[in-house]
């Protein structure tokens, strides 16, 4: 008689019994809470349904002003507030200080002017987003991702910080040793190199690899008379900037940029960018003597 326990041939196997049964399994999480405020009711519907439709986000409220966003997050305790800047009443800028108390706050807006940038970031913004500038994933992971502490800037904002980084020129000294090798810099460019120098400058041609950068004098410009926005593009010009990152750094049009560029080129006799920009750094031949 056969044996009973033995499996017939074909047989399907048996799984292995699963030694992690008894392992806790990890809670839910709970989905992240939002409040959204703009006083247009076709966005707030828009942005509403879209992060809605994300298993792990759900909206609490809705406001149309400040007043309303500030009432909303107080009662709803949220994870993030999506703030406009311009609406009626209470404007987003004006309650983004009480709203912070109270959770993170991403401005969402078609306000891009730099000053209102760096005014939301004063006042304690976490993020930045400009419509037109981003798209559905990307305000998703902004939302998840301010509740972690990682902020979101869409370029417009973006450029609008790193202008005024740029404009900050004066801050806290530097450890010993950083920023040394900028003092090493100017000493070959006056023909004295401290013995501690990087080798490369201790020779002649070092110093001919240094020379370029060695931008003329503000009295040496003058004689180009450009106007102080000609001047703040053929900086960028000279950087090696395009067209496009010039009218973002500037929050210009592209046309404008090449309105300005097209001025520039007359008053510097130039036909190219690089033309233009080796007679600004005066390494064109001649340059200081003039235009020619």
């Amino acid at each position: 008689m056969p044996d009973q326990t033995t499996p017939h041939p074909g047989a399907p196997q048996q799984p292995p019994p699963n030694p992690f049964h008894n392992f806790p399994q990890p809670a839910p999480t709970s989905p992240l809470r939002v409040v959204v405020a703009d006083d247009n009711p076709v966005v707030r519907a828009g942005l509403t349904a879209l992060l809605s439709g994300r298993a792990d986000i759900t909206v609490v409220a809705e406001a149309a002003d400040g007043r309303e966003a500030y009432e909303a997050a107080h009662l709803q305790r949220p994870d993030v507030v999506l703030l406009d800047v311009r609406m009626p009443g209470v404007d987003g800028i004006s309650a983004l200080p009480y709203l912070v108390r109270i959770a993170p706050v991403v401005m969402l807006t078609y306000s891009s002017e730099s000053e209102i940038v760096q005014e939301a970031l004063r006042r304690g913004a976490g993020g930045y987003l400009v419509h037109g500038e981003f798209t559905a994933d990307e305000l998703v992971a902004a939302v998840r991702g301010i509740k972690q502490g990682r902020a979101h800037f869409t370029p417009s904002a973006a450029g609008a910080l790193l202008a005024q980084l740029r404009q900050e020129r004066t801050g806290p000294s530097l450890p010993e040793g950083l920023g040394s090798y900028d003092s090493q810099l100017g000493a070959a460019a006056n023909g004295t190199i401290p013995s501690r120098a990087h080798p490369r400058l201790n020779s002649p041609e070092g110093l001919s690899q240094l020379q370029p950068s060695v931008r003329q004098s503000s009295s040496d410009r003058s004689r180009f008379q450009l106007s102080t926005r000609e001047a703040e593009i053929m900086d960028h010009i000279a950087s090696g900037m395009t067209n496009q990152q010039i009218a973002a750094t500037c929050f210009i049009s592209e046309k404008t940029v090449k309105n300005h560029i097209n001025r520039i080129f007359a008053k510097l006799h130039s036909t190219s960018r690089s033309e233009a920009a080796a007679k600004w750094l005066g390494t064109a031949p001649g340059s200081a003597r003039g235009l020619g």
